[in-house]
């Protein structure tokens, strides 16, 4: 069956359809006029005519191009030929111009985009053109406006002092100023669209590693803070690191969802030098002070020390000989072990060699071997930290670090314990010690004068000294000869400790009789100076009359009875001279009136020899 035949559509009214075309070319928001084929206005729609600031009558039947058109926007002229507009009729070509200009009625122009389509009569010939213009010069002016932005931010991003690269919101790099590529060592072609984090900032300093996770830099695409880093570092193109400081800021795009961030960072290596050079300083300087306290302190405590004499005193052939051997060794480094009886003045002696040598101005510390406790020689040698032992409350430097640049005398070293004896000896091989309960090895520069009045070729034989220890000690050995080997020297001695032992008791002694003389140089002097200055001391107080009396001092009748009365063993004279100590201090044997003071022992030796000699203090004494 045949389809039913189509009802005839009906035939357009042509004038409603004028009447649309009307109304569109009238409310139209572009600007639209036509144009014949020799370019003169043929229609101008009010938007058109709003925009030129021309009335459309003005308009129509003139060449379009001479009033609107003729020169670009600069004022250059704009030969018809070359129009755009007039092509369109002359090749039948859709001409699209983005960025022009128009010129209004007052002389002014505005820029605009425009298309100027070709029209055709009923014959397909070429008849004219309409064109179709918007007024686009708030949006030229904003894109001018940003262009001129990012130049201006180009600029500063050239030449910022401060590396700044962006990132995506993967972390991918999207653009480097030349101070971060000239920091890292990178070409910006080479960053690009690389993530950042596994390139410049995958590990720490010290080569541990750093996740993305952990990195700051990340952290601020992902929770939209900004993140500062004072110190850290980034990696350079050939493995080196540099130290930064950096901040990482978030950027969001339109809609304000996180699009990635910008950071910006300083090389602080500079800074970081100048702060630890501060720091070392500063340590040095409390290093110093530390240093200036201790031998503050110590030198207080020597001012409190009642030294037996001041100087050395005696014309002796045997002292002459000493003094030379002392000033050949002063000038030198060398270690000085100086050996004698108790009482003849080793300290006086020691200072002698460091006041002659080139450390005179650095102190002379000096150490009494037997006079500490065990427990505590070597913090007091060595130094401690806190917390080493209980009562360790504070660092304390050890006297070989307060005698740096100076001298240290070890007096009484053949009493050093065997088990510090090793470390003495490596101060002295190394010049490094360690305080105790530290791990740091700390350099000095010592000179070390050691003195015993034992014989120590006999302690070594013995096993009581090592025999290292000793050969070490005795570089420059020199022996301080006895009182009674240097009897010639008494009567400048006796004239020395009358005069200090005056005025220390505010007395006036201002004779002292020849008998006196002649019996105190009879006598040996088993105790020494040390025994001469207590006599001389004890008789200054006992006398009355202006003369030096010994009698009471040494209980005896007579000066005359001074005499070593027969040949005796020395043992025996060491027997009777302890006696007489002990009974002159009334039995003390410790403290600084004590007999071990007055003999130069310590306690412990004194007690030793005491046994030794059968020496039992008796029931009833005080």
């Amino acid at each position: 069956m045949p389809p039913p035949p189509e009802k005839p559509r009906p035939k357009p009214d042509d004038t409603l359809l004028e009447r649309q075309h009307q109304l569109i070319l009238h409310c139209a928001g572009e600007g639209i006029y036509g144009l014949d084929r020799h370019g003169v206005t043929t229609f101008v729609n009010p938007r058109a005519a709003e925009l030129l600031g021309w009335e459309p009558d003005a308009l129509i039947g003139n060449p379009q191009h001479d009033v609107i058109h003729h020169t670009h926007a600069d004022g250059t002229p704009y030969p018809r030929e070359q129009c755009p507009i007039y092509a369109a009729f002359k090749n039948g070509e859709v001409q699209r111009v983005d960025d022009e200009v128009f010129w209004r009625k007052d002389g002014t122009s505005f820029r605009v985009e425009y298309v100027s389509t070709p029209i055709r009569d009923a014959a397909g010939r070429l008849a004219g053109a309409v064109v179709t213009f918007r007024d686009i010069t708030r949006r030229v002016e904003a894109e001018e406006a940003v262009g001129r932005l990012q130049r201006q931010n180009a600029s500063i991003l050239e030449s910022a002092g401060e590396g700044i690269y962006g990132l995506d919101h993967r972390g991918c790099t999207t653009f480097v100023n030349p101070a971060a590529a000239d920091m890292l060592g990178w070409q910006p072609a080479e960053l690009l669209g690389q993530p950042q984090h596994t390139i410049i900032h995958h590990s720490h300093a010290d080569g541990t590693p750093y996740p993305v996770t952990e990195c700051p830099i990340y952290a601020a695409i992902k929770d939209g803070a900004v993140h500062r880093v004072d110190d850290e570092v980034f990696w350079r193109k050939d493995g080196t690191c540099l130290p930064v400081e950096y901040v990482s800021t978030p950027i969001r795009d339109e809609d304000g969802s996180l699009a990635g961030a910008v950071v910006s960072f300083i090389d602080i290596t500079e800074r970081k030098q100048q702060q630890e050079a501060l720091e070392r300083a500063l340590a040095e300087v409390r290093r110093l002070k530390d240093r200036l306290e201790e031998e503050n302190r110590y030198l207080q405590q020597e001012i409190k020390v009642n030294h037996n004499f001041e100087e050395i005193i005696g014309t002796s052939d045997a002292l002459k000989k000493t003094l030379s051997r002392l000033e050949q060794v002063a000038g030198t480094d060398a270690t000085v072990l100086i050996t004698g009886e108790t009482g003849v003045g080793k300290e006086l002696f020691a200072r002698a060699v460091h006041n002659l040598s080139p450390r005179n101005e650095r102190p002379l510390v000096k150490v009494n071997c037997a006079a500490l406790p065990a427990n505590l020689i070597e913090s007091e040698l060595f130094g401690h930290e806190r917390g080493a032992f209980t009562g360790a409350t504070s660092r304390r430097i050890g006297r070989f670090e307060l005698a740096d640049g100076g001298t240290i005398f070890l007096d009484e070293i053949g009493e050093l314990p065997l088990e510090l004896q090793a470390k003495l000896l490596r101060v002295l091989q190394e010049r490094e010690l360690e305080r105790v309960g530290g791990s740091r090895t700390i350099s000095v520069d010592v000179r070390v004068i050691a003195a015993s009045n034992r014989d120590l070729t006999k302690a070594v034989w013995a096993g009581e000294f090592r025999d290292d220890l000793y050969y070490r000690l005795n570089v420059f050995p020199v022996e301080i000869a006895p009182l009674r080997e240097r009897k010639e020297d008494i009567p400048q001695l006796v004239t020395h400790f009358v005069r200090k032992s005056a005025a220390k008791f505010g007395k006036e002694i201002n004779h002292i009789p020849d008998h006196t003389q002649a019996a105190l140089q009879r006598y040996d002097w088993p105790g020494n100076i040390r025994e001469l200055d207590n006599v001389i001391e004890r008789g200054v107080i006992l006398s009355t009359d202006g003369t030096l009396n010994i009698e009471e001092a040494l209980e005896m009748r007579s000066p005359d009875a001074i005499i070593v009365p027969e040949r005796r063993t020395l043992a025996a004279v060491e027997r009777d001279h302890m006696l007489g100590v002990l009974e002159q201090t009334n039995w003390r044997i410790e403290g600084t009136d004590g007999a071990a003071v007055i003999l130069g022992l310590h306690p412990n030796t004194l007690r030793s020899r005491m046994k030794k000699a059968g020496i039992e203090k008796k029931i009833g004494r005080a």
